[in-house]
């Protein structure tokens, strides 16, 4: 078996990024903010499609530039997530998992942008 990455869909920021959005997409089934759960909803999905979209993409310099906006969407989660819990949309429990895995999927996109560039 090979570790080969073929589909977006064998990428681990990919699979990290679509369960993020499936599982804030849960938890906020109940919210009554509608406008603060659509933008988050919103940045959560952005992530993993901008992944999926630049893996399709013909050159590794457009990959490398949906990879930065899936980056960019990842910081606007984040900061909606501050706003959630500040206004009491999050408990601090929720939140601290949820701002732990944007963190996580940030630094993954990092490292991912970072071995496009140098070795293709």
């Amino acid at each position: 078996m090979s570790n080969q990455i073929q589909k977006f869909e064998d990428l681990e920021v990919w699979q990290e990024a679509i369960n993020l959005a499936i599982d804030l997409t849960n938890e906020l089934n109940s919210c009554k903010d509608y406008g603060l759960k659509d933008q988050i909803t919103r940045s959560a999905v952005s992530i993993s499609s901008n992944i999926a979209e630049g893996f399709e993409r013909q050159s590794n310099k457009e990959y490398i530039q949906f990879l930065y906006i899936a980056k960019g969407s990842c910081g606007e989660l984040r900061t909606q997530l501050y706003i959630a819990y500040k206004t009491d949309v999050l408990s601090k429990e929720i939140f601290s998992t949820y701002l732990d895995k944007t963190h996580k999927i940030s630094a993954m996109l990092y490292n991912l942008i970072k071995t496009r560039y140098n070795n293709f």
